[in-house]
């Protein structure tokens, strides 16, 4: 009986979801905005999100290699602003995956809308000419959003890896501590370096998804 509650309200908050940004999209075009244009702002928004969390891992990276340069320094100070990288790492990720949620939202809201209208035609020149522009779009889209999502399952590993490290030196706050997760850096420095290369891939397909919707508008 539980599960079935559970699975009742899991349908109805998604229903409930589903038709808030129906009515959002709904208001956006009574003012001139389409899902075209909405979809344009989200790849935008996304592809900063992507450079933001490069920096962020990029950060925490570093905090952890002047970290392991400890010399009888102030430790605990080194620890501290590691942890407050990692959130921030971790904060990082998260908006990046939002931000792809809502992109994949509005696109496919976009293509069912498209879809549909093609039906609308009473020309067929116009309307085959329609529905080759929305293929080639779909595929576009396609592309970057396997791109997108290739570029962030490469920050599960590394937020894996950071927070192994945190928790560890949390409760070993030591130079003997610092000695054992030395060895990991190497590793965590390598999936530092694919991450980073997988967001420049995915910013790249972003900008030119983002230049190819402009030109289709003009």
């Amino acid at each position: 009986m539980r599960k079935l509650l559970t699975l009742v309200w899991a349908l109805a908050i998604a229903m409930v979801l589903t038709g808030c940004q129906s009515a959002y999209y709904g208001a956006m075009e009574k003012v001139g905005v389409h899902k075209r244009d909405i979809l344009v702002d989200r790849v935008d928004d996304a592809r900063d999100a992507q450079s933001d969390a490069q920096e962020e891992f990029k950060s925490a990276l570093q905090r952890l290699d002047e970290l392991l340069q400890f010399d009888g320094g102030e430790l605990e100070a080194r620890y501290n602003a590691l942890n407050d990288d990692y959130e921030s790492s971790k904060s990082a990720a998260e908006r990046v995956y939002d931000r792809i949620e809502a992109i994949d939202d509005v696109a496919q809201a976009l293509f069912d809308e498209w879809q549909d209208e093609l039906e609308l035609y009473s020309n067929d020149t116009m309307r085959r000419e329609s529905e080759r522009s929305l293929r080639a779009t779909e595929r576009r889209y396609t592309s970057l959003l396997q791109s997108m999502e290739r570029a962030a399952a490469t920050m599960d590993p590394v937020l894996s890896k950071l927070q192994d490290n945190v928790l560890y030196l949390k409760h070993n706050l030591n130079a003997k501590a610092v000695d054992a997760i030395r060895g990991e850096y190497r590793s965590l420095s390598n999936d530092v370096d694919l991450l980073i290369r997988e967001m420049e891939t995915a910013i790249q397909e972003s900008n030119a998804f983002i230049e190819s919707m402009q030109e289709g508008s003009q």
